[in-house]
């Protein structure tokens, strides 16, 4: 009996699905191990990143609750064993962590009267890459401003020559120094304009700006602002500043 053409149509889609389950079985059998290996390995992998992710929130969490408190011990008064605290958190892999406990240690240096080990904090936030350039420039000034009287004034000049200008943020505080050591160079011109510069710049902190029309003028410069100087008026922090004592002033 001849097949009629919806009957051979069905036979072909059943060989179609043999065919296809054949292909099916075959691939299988060839690659299944190793799919299911990849699917096992890339769960894992996942777990761990999971994992690794929560543990460094949790370390970076413990890491700023210490870091927090020693900062209140130092604010205190509480001295005994803070070094050792905070010695710990300046190798932190994270760099706001890392950088403000070197700053807090310089502070706690100062505050014993060692200005040697204080620069050397600094000066190991200064060589760190790693770090932000706000901490940079921030330690730089610190560590300039506790060797002063030991440095050359010519050697203050070059290692403040790119903040000591109007756009820096730290303006105030390069500035000041800057003209400080040209006056120890015998520049005098030189320091008077500078001096003029901070005077008239309504962004540095009105301490300096009051300090600078009193240097000026002894240089027989004119650095009288327009405005009155606030004595006690904030500068602005620069942007990402890190939120310790000690900064600009």
């Amino acid at each position: 009996m001849a097949i009629t053409p919806q009957d051979n149509s069905a036979f072909m889609r059943e060989v179609d699905e043999e065919v296809r389950r054949d292909q099916a079985s075959e691939f299988w059998k060839r690659w299944g191990a190793w799919l299911a290996g990849l699917i096992i390995v890339g769960l894992a992998g996942f777990g761990g990143w999971l994992w690794y992710s929560h543990s460094q929130n949790q370390a970076a969490g413990e890491e700023a609750a210490a870091l927090s408190s020693a900062i209140e011990r130092y604010e205190d008064g509480s001295t005994d064993g803070l070094d050792e605290a905070l010695a710990a958190l300046s190798e932190s892999p994270r760099a706001a962590i890392r950088a403000s406990a070197l700053l807090q240690r310089a502070n706690l240096a100062l505050r014993g009267g060692n200005e040697d080990a204080a620069a050397q904090y600094f000066a190991q936030m200064v060589a760190d890459e790693d770090l932000p350039q706000p901490y940079r420039d921030l330690a730089l000034i610190r560590q300039t401003s506790v060797q002063f009287e030991e440095m050359e004034p010519q050697a203050v000049i070059d290692r403040l020559a790119a903040l000591a200008v109007p756009e820096s943020p730290w303006f105030g505080s390069a500035g000041e120094l800057t003209a400080l050591a040209m006056m120890e160079k015998g520049d005098d011109e030189a320091a008077g304009r500078l001096w003029a510069a901070l005077a008239e710049n309504e962004d540095v902190p009105g301490s300096i700006r009051a300090r600078a029309v009193q240097l000026a003028s002894t240089l027989g410069v004119d650095a009288v602002p327009d405005e009155p100087v606030d004595m006690d008026e904030e500068a602005a922090p620069p942007p990402a500043a890190p939120p310790v004592a000690g900064s600009e002033q």
